[in-house]
C-alpha cells in the first residue's frame, strides 16, 4: 500500500490512512447501552435553545429508563417498530435511545412530509405506535396507531388513540426487572428513509453494530466535551448519528433549536458560547454574504470550528468564510445514510486547507474508485463511482431486495452513485452525482462544477444547475439563481457570460431562470430532480 495515498495497486483499494479505532469484542451490546456505559466528564446533556431547560446527563438517562420500562409494560419488544415524528427537541433523544435500548426499531420521518408521504412509510416500515407532538397529530389520523404525545393533550380529534404522554412516562420509577431481549450487534437499531443512489425513498437498515461502529471513529475526532449547536434535522442521519449518539457519547452539550433560522442559530452561538456549529453549504455561504451584519449583532467569539456536510464547498466559498472568520476552521465532511454518518472528514485545519477536498476516509474504511461503463476499479487522480466498505455500511434496505441488489454487492461494497476520485495524498473529492451528470454531445458536464464558479459570481447568492432536454446536443447546462439583495439587474446574458469566460465551450450555461431560493433536502443536497420537473413543465 502506497502509504501518501492509501492506494494498494495489488487489488487497486484504497485504504484510510487514519488510525483504525477498536471495535467491542463483546457480539450482545445495544448502542443504548454502549452510549450510556462511555466514560467522559460532561454535566450537561443537552439545552433547549428557545427555553433554555438543561438536561443534564444523570437526568437524561434517568428519563431514557422510565421511558424502556414503560414501553416494555406496553408490549413493546425487540424488532418491534416505532415511530417518531416530530420536530427538534430534548426529548428526541431520550425515545431514541429508550427504543432502541429494548432491540426495538427507530424510524423517523420528516415533519414536513404530507399524509399520502407519512402513510407510504407506515406503509413500509409498520410500526407499532408512534411517538409525535400535538401539532402534528392530523397528520397520522387514520392510520389506528396508539400515540404518546411528546407534548401536553390539549384538543386532539376523537378519533386519535393517545396512550399517555411522554412527561408521564418520564415521572414512573425505572423499572429494573422490565423485560429486556438479547440484543445482538447485527440487529436492527433504525429504519431511516433514504432514496438510495437512485428511486425513491426506502428504509436504511442500520444496525447497532453499524452505529457503534460510527461513534467510534467520532471518537477519534473529538477528544474533549464541546458544546454544539444542533440546527440539522434529528430524524436524519446527521443529526441523529452525530447528536443523539456520537457527540453525546463523548459527553458533549448539545444546545438544540426545533427549526432552522438563522437568527435563532447565531443567537444560540452567542447566548450558550457554542464551539462548534455542524451546518450545510447554504449557510456557510449566508455566513459569508452576510459576514459584516452577523459579526456586529452577535458575539461568535466562543466559535472554534465549523462542519460542513451534504455537498462540497468550494475554494472561493472556503477562503471567503476564512478571510471573514479567521479564528474558525471550517471542516468538511461526506457521509451517506448508507453508510451511517461515515464516510470521508477534513479533521483539522491543514487537512482542510486541501481546497475542495471533503478529507481522508474515515477510520476502518476502505473505497474503490470504479468506472461506471467497464466496472474496473481505477487508481490515484482517476474520476468513477465511489464505492465505500466499512463496519458503518448498512445491512441494506428495508423488504427491497432488488434495491439491496444493486447497491450492495456480495463482498460488502456500497455503491455510493456519487462520482468521485481519490489524489496523491489520499484526500476524497467529490465530482458529482453519477446520475446527475449532464451529457452535452458526449462530453460530461458536472453540475457541481459550474455550481460553485455561479457561487463565486459578486451578485448571486445560491445556484443550482440541471441538465435541459434538446434534440441537437442531447443535454445542455440550465442553470437557476438566486441573486443577492440589490441585484435585480443581473441578467440572464450577463450569468452565461460570466459562466463563458471561465469553461470549455461545452461547459458553458445556455438557459438560466431566476428564482426566489433553490430547493433543497434538510441535509442541504439540491432537489434538483424537482428542478428538472419544473424546467421541462413548459415543453
Amino acid at each position: 500500500m502506497d502509504p501518501r495515498s492509501g492506494f494498494c495497486k495489488s487489488n487497486s483499494v484504497f485504504y484510510s490512512k487514519r488510525n483504525p479505532t477498536p471495535l467491542p469484542p463483546n457480539q450482545y451490546l445495544d448502542v443504548t447501552t454502549f452510549i450510556s456505559s462511555k466514560a467522559h466528564h460532561g454535566k450537561v446533556a443537552f439545552i433547549d435553545a428557545a427555553t433554555g431547560r438543561h438536561v443534564n446527563f444523570s437526568e437524561h438517562w434517568r428519563a431514557v429508563d422510565s421511558v424502556a420500562s414503560c414501553l416494555s409494560d406496553m408490549g413493546i419488544r425487540k424488532g418491534h417498530v416505532i415511530l417518531l415524528l416530530s420536530p427538534n427537541s430534548i426529548f428526541f433523544p431520550i425515545v431514541c435511545s429508550a427504543v432502541m435500548s429494548l432491540g426495538a426499531v427507530i424510524t423517523t420521518t420528516n415533519p414536513l412530509n404530507t399524509h399520502r408521504e407519512i402513510a407510504m412509510q407506515i406503509a413500509d416500515s409498520k410500526p407499532v405506535l408512534v411517538f409525535t407532538v400535538r401539532r402534528l397529530v392530523q397528520k397520522i389520523v387514520g392510520f389506528e396507531l396508539p400515540i404518546v404525545l411528546l407534548d401536553h393533550p390539549e384538543t386532539i380529534p376523537r378519533e386519535v388513540k393517545i396512550l399517555t404522554s411522554l412527561q408521564e412516562m418520564i415521572k414512573r420509577e425505572p423499572n429494573g426487572s422490565r423485560v429486556r431481549d438479547r440484543v445482538n450487534l447485527d440487529d436492527t437499531a433504525t429504519l431511516l428513509y433514504s432514496s438510495g443512489t437512485t428511486g425513491t425513498s426506502k428504509g436504511v437498515i442500520s444496525s447497532h453494530g453499524n452505529y457503534i461502529a460510527m461513534i467510534e471513529t467520532f471518537a477519534a475526532r473529538f477528544k474533549t466535551e464541546d458544546t454544539f449547536i444542533c440546527a440539522v434535522p434529528m430524524f436524519h442521519i446527521y443529526g441523529l448519528a452525530a447528536f443523539i449518539m456520537a457527540l453525546h457519547a463523548l459527553g458533549s452539550t448539545i444546545v438544540i433549536l426545533s427549526r432552522f433560522d438563522m437568527h435563532g442559530l447565531l443567537s444560540a452561538v452567542s447566548t450558550y458560547k457554542a464551539t462548534c456549529l455542524p451546518i450545510v453549504p447554504p449557510v456557510v455561504v449566508a455566513m459569508v454574504n452576510d459576514a459584516d451584519k452577523i459579526k456586529s449583532k452577535y458575539d461568535l467569539s466562543s466559535l472554534r470550528s465549523i462542519l460542513c456536510g451534504g455537498s462540497p464547498l468550494s475554494k472561493e466559498v472556503i477562503e471567503g468564510f476564512l478571510n471573514k472568520y479567521p479564528t474558525v476552521d471550517i471542516l468538511q465532511g461526506y457521509a451517506l445514510t448508507e453508510s451511517t454518518g461515515t464516510g470521508a472528514s477534513a479533521n483539522t485545519a491543514e487537512e482542510s486547507r486541501k481546497y475542495g477536498s471533503v478529507g481522508i476516509l474515515t477510520a476502518n474504511s476502505e473505497a474503490k474508485i470504479v468506472d461506471p461503463e467497464t466496472g474496473k476499479a481505477l487508481s490515484v487522480n482517476r474520476t468513477g463511482e465511489l464505492w465505500l466498505r466499512s463496519p458503518s455500511i448498512m445491512k441494506g434496505y428495508f423488504s427491497n431486495l432488488e434495491a439491496t441488489r444493486t447497491t450492495l454487492d456480495s463482498e460488502g461494497w456500497l455503491r455510493t452513485g456519487d462520482l468521485c476520485y481519490i489524489d496523491e495524498d489520499g484526500f476524497l473529492f467529490i465530482v458529482d452525482r453519477l446520475k446527475e451528470l449532464i451529457k452535452y454531445k458526449g462530453f460530461q458536464v458536472p453540475p457541481a462544477e459550474l455550481e460553485a464558479l455561479l457561487l463565486s459570481h459578486p451578485e448571486i447568492s445560491d445556484a443550482a444547475v440541471i441538465p435541459f432536454p434538446d434534440k441537437e446536443v442531447g443535454q445542455y447546462p440550465m442553470a437557476y439563481v438566486v441573486r443577492k439583495p440589490g441585484s435585480d439587474d443581473l441578467s440572464e446574458i450577463a450569468v452565461m457570460d460570466f459562466v463563458a469566460k471561465q469553461v470549455a465551450p461545452y461547459k458553458r450555461i445556455r438557459r438560466v431562470a431566476f428564482v426566489a431560493a433553490i430547493p433543497k433536502t434538510p441535509s442541504g443536497k439540491i432537489l434538483r430532480k424537482d428542478l428538472i420537473k419544473l424546467a421541462t413543465s413548459k415543453l
